[in-house]
């Protein structure tokens, strides 16, 4: 049977409780080290709560009626720290600081051996997630090239060779990944555009090396930044780093679109991958009417055919309230109907 049309997801995170997290301290930085302090529930109750918490975003996910889900992270104090700091030759415990792209300090971790992945860190998690849904399951990893960009290197003294060590940790991860029951696999790699002149030099080169013999569905996800952390009016109208991705092994490429409302034309240059197009705005709070969303999708059709569209959020929905966050999925959704509606 052939897939439907317009199917609709989420780009990873899905906003976790107040019970479970400090939402406080989690708005003020999106950390590079572990962040023990941003749990609300003390270590020994940690996992149960976490579970919980989980379930309470997948049955969202669903009731909303999203056709691919993820377990919402609920796990994770980042989208990347969590399976970063996992790894060996990464010291967390005695972080760098590095100045940032806004001016500011921010602790990362260091490099101080070579990078193995020695343990599974997210498959307990997609087992969890693949036995209380039916629909269809994304996971996400954090990529390569940004796992390289977010560290203090005492080590290799050569990025590139660095970034390989990290896309085989990925790669590891993603086949076990897989066998716990995955039905796609997403590499998030935001900071592509951060560092566009570095990533024309490796960054298509690490990432086929993390997707490398994984046969599901995979997609790479970059973007300009949490709504939260980077506001509306500060985003730029276009990638710096975006045709280079129709070269890697990745089937579809993610991007944000509603924020920034950058130039569609540019999904001509995606040839011919599928396109997980951001149609819901995290800047702003106001919940989308269905029709707006429409609006949006119709507009990615002038470049990508129906069969090639994914409509999603801009961007992980970790720091919206949840009550908006899921009241913009169920706007995501009705949208995406009317439009397969009219495609017939």
């Amino acid at each position: 049977m052939a897939e439907a049309l317009l199917q609709t997801t989420v780009v990873g995170s899905y906003p976790q409780p107040d019970w479970l997290v400090n939402r406080d301290l989690l708005s003020k930085v999106v950390p590079r080290t572990r962040m023990k302090e941003i749990w609300r529930v003390a270590e020994p109750f940690l996992q149960q709560a976490q579970d919980d918490a989980t379930l309470l975003a997948i049955r969202d996910m669903e009731r909303a009626g999203l056709d691919i889900i993820t377990d919402g992270e609920m796990r994770r104090e980042s989208y990347s720290n969590h399976f970063a700091t996992a790894l060996d030759g990464i010291d967390s415990d005695n972080p760098a600081e590095i100045v940032n792209r806004t001016g500011n300090k921010t602790p990362v971790p260091r490099v101080v051996g070579k990078i193995k992945r020695t343990r599974a860190v997210e498959v307990r998690d997609m087992q969890f997630l693949r036995a209380n849904t039916t629909r269809s399951a994304k996971i996400t990893l954090p990529g390569p090239f940004t796992m390289g960009q977010q560290v203090k290197d005492e080590f290799y003294r050569d990025a590139e060779a660095m970034c390989m060590d990290y896309a085989q940790a990925v790669n590891e991860e993603a086949h076990d990944l897989v066998k716990a029951g995955a039905n796609v696999i997403q590499l998030d790699e935001p900071w592509l555009r951060n560092n566009p002149e570095e990533a024309k030099r490796y960054a298509v080169k690490v990432i086929n090396r993390a997707l490398e013999g994984i046969t599901v569905p995979t997609v790479v996800h970059l973007c300009f930044g949490y709504a939260a952390v980077v506001p509306g009016l500060s985003k730029p109208s276009g990638y710096s780093f975006l045709p280079q991705l129709a070269d890697t092994i990745a089937q579809q490429i993610s991007i944000e679109s509603a924020q920034p409302k950058i130039d569609l034309g540019v999904l001509k240059d995606l040839a011919p991958k599928k396109v997980m197009l951001g149609m819901i705005d995290l800047n702003d709070p106001e919940i989308e009417f269905p029709q707006k969303v429409a609006e949006r999708i119709r507009a990615g059709l002038k470049f990508v055919s129906p069969d090639k569209l994914l409509p999603a959020p801009d961007c992980g929905m970790k720091y919206l309230p949840r009550a908006t966050a899921f009241g913009k999925l169920k706007a995501l959704v009705e949208g995406a109907a009317l439009v397969r509606r009219e495609l017939g």
